[in-house]
Parts: structure tokens; sequence; C-alpha cells
């Protein structure tokens, strides 16, 4: 797994990899899709307005959100310089996330999904380009 763990993303698609947090588990669990918003104009945006979340979307840099002008509840991962999991919160429209101590990015998809990817506190995560995980047999 190639991750990038202090990197400076510009807008785009990649792949979210969500990986173990011990090293029993230290391998690769889940593949996301993931949108990267790293530009001021792409994280002021976000997902306001969408009526749902395909994958994930990084904001970077960040330590907070709100959810105002949202229309779905989301999920949302605050992550340290390392791609650590500091925090998941679900948060519902019209909510005001508080800065976290520590973090730089922050991670939103839909409410309920990063459980289901066995994203926590203490996870890791890694960001794969999107032509990095392509084999080559045409599926999609």
């Amino acid at each position: 797994m190639r991750a990038r763990t202090r990197a400076r993303w510009r807008d785009g698609r990649a792949w979210l990899v969500v990986c173990g947090d011990s090293t029993d588990t230290a391998g690769v669990l889940v593949r996301v899709p993931l949108e990267i918003a790293a530009s001021y104009r792409a994280r002021t945006r976000g997902l306001l307005g969408r009526d749902a979340v395909t994958g994930a979307l990084l904001l970077s840099p960040a330590n907070s959100i709100h959810t105002f002008g949202m229309r779905i509840p989301i999920d949302v991962a605050y992550l340290d310089r390392h791609l650590r999991v500091l925090a998941v919160r679900t948060m519902r429209p019209g909510r005001l996330g508080l800065p976290r101590l520590r973090s730089r990015h922050v991670l939103e998809a839909e409410a309920g999904a990063m459980r289901g990817w066995g994203l926590e506190a203490g996870s890791r995560v890694g960001v794969e380009p999107e032509e990095e995980t392509g084999s080559g047999d045409g599926g999609g």
C-alpha cells in the first residue's frame, strides 16, 4: 500500500484506504472512493446541497466543520497529520462541530458508513491516487 501521510493534495479523486489499528490487523480492511477538497473553494462547498455521498470526502487542511445547509446527516472523522483517526462523530444538518486539537484533516461520509468500514478512534487511513489502484482487469 502506498499511503501518503504528509501530503499536500489537490482537488480530485482518489481512494481512501482504511487500515487496521494494530500490528495484527495492519493490512487494508476497506478501500472507498474518495473525493479530495484541498482548495479553499472546494472545502467551502464540501457536501452542501448534496442528497447523498458516494464514498467519502476529505477536507484538507481542516480541523472543524459545520452542517448548516446540508440535507443529510453525516459521519465526520477528525484526522491528525499522520492520518490517524482522533474522533468519529455523526452530525445532523444544522450543527457546528468545534475545532479538534491536533486535527489536520476532516473526513466526511454518509451517516453510518464509517462504522461499516470499521473506522474508529485510533484507526489509520491512507490516500492512494486513483490511477495506482487499477488492476487492468477492466472491472469497475
